[in-house]
């Protein structure tokens, strides 16, 4: 992070743009979840994560190739692209993955929304234009609270598990912290060559782990409904989100970019009241309105005016 320090840009903000971007991308996010539920019943989830990242990086490609910028600019951040993608993808997928095998969904979104926690007090001492401030801190512990709020009675499953499952989800988010922190220093390279570059390394990392488990067999042997759920989680939740995610990082900031995972939880429960016919209960309702409240803080113009 030196050349962000030697040279530190602009001070990282969050315009009406990157908010709607942020909101935008939360949704595909909570979205994902979907997928992934249906694509789980049939395909081992390390299997599920190199088909999602190869599929998501071999479009990449195809649309680079056909519109532009060239793959070539990556090549001299190929290293850095290896850190990034393991920082990103392979670290905390495999963490989380790990700690939910002992936990329940509840408390591993809650600990997966500490994540802006984790980001802002990095970014306070590794970069010269993220630092500390009452608004941020005071509003990433009210989507915190919204977010365990919002999970109520869910939140208790699982949440006498073992310690080791509690940190390996504290890790993935320290790891998803260090990772959006890390992006910053892409900024000269366009958001879609930074994501093809991403979901290479970890394609190129992921290939040889699976075979290597899974010997090969039976790798393709899924329903067609599954690969169609397969497709739509590489290519919406991943190709695309990740050009958005490297944008919002780009014009925004690190710490800012990172309060989509507040965003997530709220989007996957209104889509499941919306498309699955779930019931909202009053106390998620709460929850949003404390996630809402913190993003508002976190914002301050609201708060300056009044």
């Amino acid at each position: 992070m030196t050349a962000d320090i030697a040279n530190p840009p602009l001070q990282a903000t969050m315009s009406a743009r990157n908010w709607a971007r942020l909101l935008f991308l939360g949704a595909i996010w909570g979205g994902s979840f979907f997928f992934a539920r249906i694509a789980v019943a049939e395909i081992p989830p390390l299997t599920l994560v190199l088909f999602r990242v190869t599929i998501a990086a071999l479009a990449l490609h195809l649309y680079l190739g056909f519109r532009g910028p060239s793959f070539r600019l990556a090549l001299p951040y190929a290293a850095s692209f290896f850190v990034l993608a393991l920082l990103n993808n392979i670290i905390p997928f495999s963490l989380i993955f790990a700690g939910q095998t002992e936990l329940g969904a509840g408390l591993a979104s809650v600990l997966n929304a500490t994540t802006p926690f984790w980001t802002v007090l990095l970014a306070n001492m590794v970069t010269s234009d993220e630092k500390l401030s009452w608004n941020k801190v005071a509003g990433i512990l009210l989507g915190i609270a919204g977010t365990a709020v919002m999970i109520g009675p869910g939140l208790l499953a699982g949440i006498g598990g073992p310690v080791w499952a509690k940190f390996a989800l504290v890790g993935a988010s320290l790891s998803y912290a260090f990772a959006v922190i890390f992006a910053k220093r892409f900024r000269a390279l366009p958001p879609t060559v930074i994501a093809t570059g991403q979901l290479t390394a970890s394609t190129v990392m992921m290939t040889p782990v699976v075979l290597a488990m899974s010997g090969g067999a039976n790798l393709f042997a899924a329903s067609p409904h599954v690969w169609l759920a397969v497709f739509s989680l590489a290519l919406l939740s991943t190709a695309f989100a990740y050009i958005l995610f490297f944008n919002i990082v780009a014009s925004a900031g690190a710490t800012n970019a990172s309060l989509v995972t507040l965003v997530v939880p709220v989007s996957a429960i209104l889509l499941g009241a919306v498309f699955l016919g779930e019931r909202l209960e009053l106390f998620e309702v709460g929850g949003m309105v404390l996630i809402g409240l913190g993003l508002v803080t976190i914002d301050g113009r609201l708060l300056k005016r009044r």
